[in-house]
């Protein structure tokens, strides 16, 4: 639990200074942010240290044959370790998405990360939010998100140090709709956490169902975390979220939603202004705690 607060002026091989200044272009995949949240809050960012851990860019091999980056972290000795698989804001595997994998494998877990936009650009490199979602985002196809998840289990099953049987996911905005889709997807997850993820939408060729479509279908349980002033999430799409869950599958009877009253979306990311750090280190602690209930 101790891994939420460890500060450190080392983050994946930079020093915190050099990780805040680093370029998007060309850094290593969990070093730097995006140029359109820059700049970053330092003085909340939380960095957690690589001692003790194996931790890195790792190349994840696709269904069709290409290579993914995934950054992924694990205790540095042992074995058989639960695997949490930790999906992206729509800014990709930035710093603080590689700091939560650092966070997991601090209490025991194999957390990996894949970038899952990697066929459709790099949005380290784009400026401003709009195009992010335009060029990159909306070109992104569930189908195509499913299958480099389901690629990046078969990887860390690979690995021989992962326990894929004792499989989580979890997911902050953008990834907080994946948690919901992947936990209709997989027969093989056990629990999900959902962060803020959007759960209605208009049906698309690219994102044809939305978590309120498929709730009904979830094959593992999952806990819903979400701000209850968060403009882009009204509260009454939750609400709606919540009556399909509890018309649904057992796993989705199983399933919850937290919000927290007065809380803005991304409040656990700690390197921006909508930070809110009770709220953040409640839901990490809540986290952690569905996984362990649910065989994670």
């Amino acid at each position: 639990m101790d891994g939420d607060r460890m500060i450190s002026l080392t983050e994946g091989g930079l020093s915190r200074r050099g990780a805040l200044k680093a370029t998007a272009t060309g850094a290593a995949l969990g070093t730097t942010f995006a140029l359109s949240v820059q700049p970053v809050q330092a003085q909340t960012m939380i960095t957690t240290p690589a001692d003790g851990l194996t931790a890195g860019t790792v190349k994840v091999k696709t269904g069709d044959g290409k290579e993914m980056d995934a950054y992924r972290a694990m205790p540095a000795t042992g074995q058989g370790f639960a695997t949490i698989v930790v999906v992206q804001e729509i800014f990709g595997v930035h710093a603080h998405i590689a700091d939560l994998c650092r966070r997991f494998a601090k209490v025991g877990y194999y957390a990996i990360a894949p970038e899952l936009y990697f066929r459709q650009g790099d949005p380290k490199t784009l400026t401003d939010v709009q195009a992010l979602l335009r060029e990159i985002v909306a070109k992104v196809p569930d189908e195509q998100v499913m299958g480099d998840i389901d690629a990046t289990v078969a990887f860390a099953k690979g690995e021989g140090k992962a326990d894929t049987a004792k499989l989580g996911i979890t997911g902050f905005c953008w990834g907080g709709r994946i948690v919901w889709l992947y936990a209709a997807h997989s027969s093989a997850l056990k629990a999900g956490v959902a962060w803020y993820g959007r759960v209605v939408g208009d049906s698309t060729p690219l994102t044809p169902k939305h978590p309120v479509d498929i709730a009904k279908d979830l094959k593992a349980p999952v806990l819903g975390l979400y701000g209850g002033a968060d403009t882009g999430i009204p509260n009454d799409t939750v609400d709606r979220m919540r009556a399909a869950l509890k018309a649904g599958s057992p796993a989705a009877q199983k399933s919850q939603i937290d919000t927290y009253p007065d809380t803005p979306h991304a409040f656990n990311a700690d390197y921006r202004p909508s930070y809110r750090k009770e709220q953040a280190e409640d839901a990490w602690k809540k986290a952690l705690a569905w996984f362990k209930a649910n065989g994670v």
